[in-house]
């Protein structure tokens, strides 16, 4: 059996339950894992929605763009991005483990972008500027890269003195725990001069399962920063009580809630949509119901800013 689903009938067979096929741009591809988990949830369909492509993706929205983060804007060359101050984000691989139907990079041009030409170019770049002392792996999402591609990034990006964190932006340890079996990568983690921080992507309380449980334990015991960011979906986690258990959920696997995003406006995605009036009447809900350390900053990404834009409730 192949590790993604690529096909509706596919799913649909898996979840025992029938679906519409809908062509979009954006092609369907889901993790056995994830789809396991789906089928385990008490509510399915909150992760569905996420995989699952609908007719609302092809629908004109106002406001809704292809570049919703301003990505292209942000190119010091084709692979490397600088939005902030002090900090570059390296697009390492144009692949993910899941397609997530929200996602902002969904129209990005990897096929312009990706290559081992311009992969040595952008580090060129981050070894000349002295400016910099962080580098984001994202794409894509890095851990689709090979175990000795991923070594040989993390081992040139170390050896550039200026250099202090390594951020890595992954889905893989949530949706596809069974594909980051990277031991090699991981001694080199215990040891690197490097600070590592991996920032995982969870929406959902019932996204974990008991191999990402066991998998971000190891690499928190191997000295990784664990951070999770979550982006708040309509129909997914826009309510209190799967907010809630996702917090909790997640200090259970030894991950920290670390940004809760207002979704980014890229074409496609607009059905998602929460308004930011009852994106803050939920965070003030999570204020007074967790610790502070598990409540998630509530923030956008606005194109052009030097920052993540928080929201904040009164």
């Amino acid at each position: 059996m192949s590790a993604f689903i690529k096909q509706v009938s596919q799913l649909a067979q898996q979840i025992g339950a029938p679906l519409a096929e809908i062509k979009t741009d954006f092609p369907l591809k889901v993790p056995q894992t994830f789809a396991r988990q789906l089928s385990l949830s008490s509510t399915p369909e909150a992760l569905l929605a996420q995989v699952l492509p609908v007719e609302a993706e092809n629908l004109p929205a106002t406001g809704y763009h292809h570049d919703a983060v301003g990505d292209l804007n942000a190119q010091r060359s084709p692979a490397l991005l600088q939005k902030y101050h002090g900090r570059a984000l390296l697009i390492a691989s144009p692949r993910c483990h899941i397609h997530c139907r929200f996602c902002f990079r969904r129209h990005f041009p990897y096929e312009q972008s990706i290559g081992q030409k311009q992969l040595n170019k952008a580090l060129r770049q981050i070894a000349d500027d002295p400016s910099l002392h962080e580098v984001i792996l994202s794409g894509g999402d890095p851990l689709t890269l090979s175990e000795a591609q991923l070594l040989r990034l993390c081992k040139a990006i170390e050896a550039m003195s200026h250099i202090r964190t390594l951020r890595i932006h992954s889905r893989s340890p949530i949706a596809a725990p069974e594909q980051c079996k990277l031991d090699q990568w991981l001694e080199w983690v215990s040891h690197t001069r490097l600070n590592l921080v991996l920032v995982t992507h969870c929406n959902h309380p019932d996204e974990l399962s008991d191999l990402s449980h066991t998998l971000l334990r190891k690499w928190r015991t191997a000295g990784i920063t664990l951070l999770n960011q979550s982006v708040l979906l309509k129909g997914v986690n826009d309510n209190t009580t799967t907010l809630v258990q996702l917090s909790h959920a997640l200090w259970a696997q030894g991950v920290l809630p670390y940004y809760l995003h207002q979704l980014d406006k890229v074409a496609g995605a607009a059905h998602f949509e929460v308004s930011d009036d009852k994106a803050l009447q939920l965070l003030q809900y999570l204020r007074t119901h967790l610790p502070g350390y598990l409540v998630p900053k509530l923030v956008r990404e606005q194109a052009g800013a030097p920052s993540k834009t928080p929201l904040e409730a009164s």
